[in-house]
């Protein structure tokens, strides 16, 4: 397991923009987060306009000129968003693509017609897992919530007994998986490997999603035993459709990417050689961005036009797919520009001098960094960027597994608890009609478990690699 020591140099940070001391710059860091956490809690501005505020005023406090803290943020939000931004796109295509022409539900009614009884929730958190791979977290809740009502209601099933399987998995993909935001920008800012990133991500999962999600459930159903409140059953995007695409031909096509990734990965694990003619292939339709446009691509034929969608429908819903991520786009952008001021204004050497007599392993203080600013912000990529920021220095001296292992402690870190400052909490709130303290007893608990327990699979696995 990898611990904080004064081994892990960092010979290759860049030169600070100000000679502040390390007091100066903690106090710095602790009040550039401040402004960015009250700017969202209290003056309910928008995580843009907050993290880039958070970021002036980091620079400020840290002493820096202006000018150098203004081009260290473009800098960052520039790299981030070329880095990232265009993965972002491409998997909301691949999303809408799915929503739209009906895939989506042909996965649910399939794999529903053959579940029944105590599989009901497994086949739930399958579903949710299965969708929630190229699909945003909101995205993944309104197209699930009626089928669990449905579930729920038709079953005679409780409510928390289907509906936090599903939760658990579209909140685990969220956290864990690229191509979600989160994960995509730690992998960026870190300089990891994205296809063994995945793979370790879907083995923290798995076991991951089975304790918060058919476990737990039965927890919560016991806690909160509530019926499927009758005006929130919405209709489904496929009742309007006079026919929806294959089961096995979605299910190929959300899977498609993910293969694609993990094929390369595998290969240049066991080949490991870049001049061998099968590692170049794998190297160049594995890398992200081709594998996702493959899928897109692929998607237009086998969710699209088996959809019945004409040439103009397919253009109406490629652009009606990128308007909802314009938001996300620019907090990923500003957040990599305060990532990018944190590095510059010295924050990665000084937590190295504050913690080179720490035992502490790098992998849990990333996890607990991103705790404080989850339960502080209330949002997940929020607290991903930034913690990825603020560790970054410790990626420096490690191998590749143990990188792609300090981004998903990162992105286990971030679901920690939910609660009234985060948006998803009133989502799920007021989809489940829920009073609050339900809302905690379940929703929240369940991404505590979520999150403590992607942690310890984490240390697990850091041992063995």
């Amino acid at each position: 397991m990898t611990s904080l020591s004064v081994e892990m140099l960092a010979a290759d940070a860049v030169e600070p923009i100000t000679s502040a001391g390390n007091a100066q710059l903690g106090i710095a860091v602790l009040a550039g987060i401040a402004v960015i956490v009250l700017l969202i809690t209290k003056f309910k501005l928008h995580a843009f306009l907050a993290l880039t505020i958070g970021s002036l005023a980091l620079g400020a406090f840290a002493g820096a000129p202006l000018a150098a803290t203004i081009d260290s943020f473009t800098v960052g939000l520039g790299k981030t968003v070329a880095g990232v931004g265009v993965l972002i796109a491409l998997g909301a295509i691949l999303g809408k693509l799915l929503a739209d022409s009906g895939g989506a539900d042909q996965i649910v009614d399939t794999i529903l017609a053959k579940a029944s009884g105590r599989s009901m929730p497994w086949a739930m958190v399958l579903i949710a897992s299965v969708i929630g791979l190229p699909l945003f977290f909101e995205v993944g809740i309104v197209l699930l919530i009626p089928v669990v009502l449905l579930v729920a209601k038709r079953g005679n099933y409780s409510l928390m007994r289907i509906g936090i399987p599903a939760l658990a998995g579209l909140s685990v993909m969220h956290g864990l998986i690229p191509p979600h935001p989160g994960p995509l920008v730690a992998i960026d800012a870190l300089g990891a490997n994205l296809g063994v990133t995945l793979a370790l991500g879907v083995l923290v999962a798995i076991p991951t999603v089975i304790i918060a999600g058919p476990l737990f459930s039965r927890y919560a159903a016991r806690w909160v035993d509530i019926p499927a409140p009758e005006n929130m059953i919405p209709a489904r995007p496929s009742e309007d459709l006079e026919k929806r695409p294959g089961f096995g031909a979605t299910v190929a096509t959300v899977l498609l990417p993910v293969v694609l990734m993990l094929v390369k990965a595998l290969v240049d694990i066991v080949v490991d050689n870049p001049d061998n003619a099968l590692q170049k292939v794998t190297d160049v339709i594995g890398s992200p961005l081709i594998a996702l446009l493959a899928a897109v691509i692929v998607g237009m034929f086998t969710l699209g036009r088996a959809a019945g969608f004409t040439k103009q429908r397919l253009s109406s819903t490629v652009e009606k797919s990128l308007a909802p991520i314009a938001g996300v786009l620019l907090i990923v952008g500003a957040g990599g520009g305060f990532k990018q001021t944190l590095i510059d204004v010295g924050v990665g050497q000084m937590i190295l001098d504050f913690s080179k007599n720490w035992s502490i392993p790098a992998l849990l203080l990333a996890w607990l960094i991103a705790v404080a600013i989850r339960l502080a912000t209330g949002s997940a990529t929020v607290a991903t960027i930034s913690a990825a920021g603020l560790v970054a220095p410790l990626a420096e001296g490690m191998g590749t597994s143990e990188t792609a292992l300090l981004v998903l402690a990162i992105g286990a870190g971030s679901l920690f608890f939910s609660h009234v400052n985060d948006a998803g909490f009133w989502l799920v709130k007021e989809y489940f009609g829920m009073t609050v303290g339900q809302t905690i007893k379940t929703w929240s608990v369940m991404e505590t478990i979520i999150s403590v327990v992607g942690i310890v699979f984490v240390l697990l696995l850091s041992l063995v690699l």
